[in-house]
Parts: C-alpha cells; sequence; structure tokens
C-alpha cells in the first residue's frame, strides 16, 4: 500500500466528554499532533457547564467539530459523534487518553489496507491519574481471539480502528449497556459479523487510571455481569467462571 494511498483515508476520532475542562486539552493536542494528513476530530459533548466547550474552541482555531446536548451516557455519545462522523475509518479515544506516537492514526489505517482487514487495534499504556509518567498496568490486546469473548477479553478499544462499512452492517452502541457497551458491540463485530482483524504489537493510546472500566472490584463485578447480559443476548455460551478468568490474567498486566 503507498503512503498516497493511505493519505487518501480519512479518519474520524471521536471523543465522548462532559465536564472533561481539567483533561481534554490533552486529547485535542494529541489527536492535532497526528501525522496523518486527514484526520478529523469530532466532540460529542453531553452538556457540559465547566468551560470544556469554551475550551474546545478556543483549541488551535476550534478545528475540531463539537456535537453537543445532552444524552443518556457515554454509549449515546458514541453514536451521537458516529452520526456526524464523515471518515473512511471511524475510532474512539476518550476525554484525558492521548495517542502514545504522532503515527498511530497512520500505523493503524497502513495495517488495515496493507492485509486487507476491516479492523485494526493494539495495546493501551494505563497511567497513574496524578503522575501520566508511571504505567501500572499494559492492557494488552495480543490475547484477542473472536473465541476469548466468552471469557471477557475484547480489543483495547480506544486502540480499535474500523471501517465505516462495520458501523453500517453490525450498528451503533447500545445505550442500554451502562459500562460494557464496547464489549457487546465487539460481541456484534467479531461473532456475529465474523469481521477481519489485524493486531498491531505495540502499545499506541495511553490513558490515565480512572475510566468507567478501572474503578476498582465493584465496577469489574458490574462490567462482568454486563459482559454476561451481552453473550447471553447474541447467544454466545459463557458463565461467571470463564468470565471471571480474566481478572487473574488482568492482574498479570500490573506494573
Amino acid at each position: 500500500m503507498s503512503s498516497a494511498g493511505i493519505r487518501r483515508t480519512k479518519a474520524s476520532i471521536i471523543t465522548a466528554v462532559l465536564n472533561g475542562a481539567e483533561h481534554i486539552g490533552r486529547t485535542l493536542d494529541s489527536v492535532a499532533d497526528q501525522d496523518h494528513a486527514d484526520v478529523e476530530h469530532v466532540i460529542a459533548d453531553g452538556g457540559s457547564t465547566d468551560g470544556t466547550l469554551e475550551l474546545i474552541r478556543a483549541h488551535r482555531g476550534g478545528t475540531a467539530r463539537i456535537i453537543s446536548g445532552r444524552d443518556s451516557g457515554v454509549y449515546e455519545a458514541f453514536n451521537k459523534g458516529l452520526e456526524a462522523a464523515t471518515g473512511d475509518v471511524i475510532a474512539y479515544l476518550n476525554c484525558g487518553d492521548t495517542y502514545e506516537t504522532r503515527s498511530a492514526v497512520s500505523k493503524s489505517l497502513f495495517e488495515l489496507d496493507a492485509y486487507g482487514v476491516d479492523a485494526a487495534f493494539a495495546d493501551v499504556l494505563i497511567v497513574d491519574a496524578l503522575r501520566q509518567s508511571r504505567v501500572v498496568r499494559r492492557y494488552s490486546s495480543r490475547r484477542f481471539t473472536p473465541g476469548a469473548m466468552p471469557f471477557g477479553f475484547m480489543p483495547a478499544h480506544p486502540t480499535l480502528f474500523l471501517r465505516r462499512r462495520v458501523y453500517e452492517e453490525a450498528g451503533r452502541y447500545d445505550p442500554e449497556f451502562r459500562i460494557a457497551g464496547d464489549f457487546e458491540f465487539c460481541v456484534r463485530v467479531f461473532i456475529g459479523r465474523n469481521t477481519s482483524y489485524r493486531y498491531i504489537p505495540e502499545a499506541l493510546v495511553r490513558m490515565p487510571r480512572g475510566g468507567l472500566s478501572n474503578r476498582g472490584w465493584r465496577s469489574k463485578w458490574e462490567i462482568t455481569k454486563e459482559m454476561r447480559r451481552a453473550c447471553r443476548v447474541h447467544r454466545v455460551s459463557t458463565n461467571w467462571a470463564k468470565l471471571c478468568l480474566r481478572i487473574p490474567l488482568k492482574l498479570a498486566e500490573l506494573a
């Protein structure tokens, strides 16, 4: 695949935010600094009142597109951003998350085109929220296969780049899920649709610890319940024991 061909591919990066004035600047800078020639940044704001919108509009001349209005949560915000996105390839980067390198987008697009697949994903570095140079865990997508989903494994969502046609065929995120909507979506994408994919063996995103799925044992219990529900809805055979097997493996990833 020539570099000229990759440059012609438009990537839409969608960021959901609600009152994220303290963190949104890092994410805006990270997307704006990508070396790919055609990157669209869509901000799905849930009705921020803390100055977030003003910061986004002032950032580098206000190049990010803003879709603002109340929503029921992060997955409805994802869908709002998806409706507004115009790229050939779609990815999500949460407020406060950053790309690890300036070439994260171009590397992902290269893998999609070079291998003729519909999905590409990599690893995430989970870092201390106060001292982001300190890595506390590496979320590895290396173990992922569709057959691993009944055990609770999925690609690291902030690194997941999908061609637009995947959304057109698999559908949007289900806002009925509060914490595992990305898992349920991936069940549809990788099991229901049998989407072809490519794993990139490096960390492409840096995520501060403390997201929806990283808030201690209570969040692990809630996400496990929702994973079980997602598998049941899509007739994927699993059980509590299988889903809980992922927890010691994730603990082994701690730095």
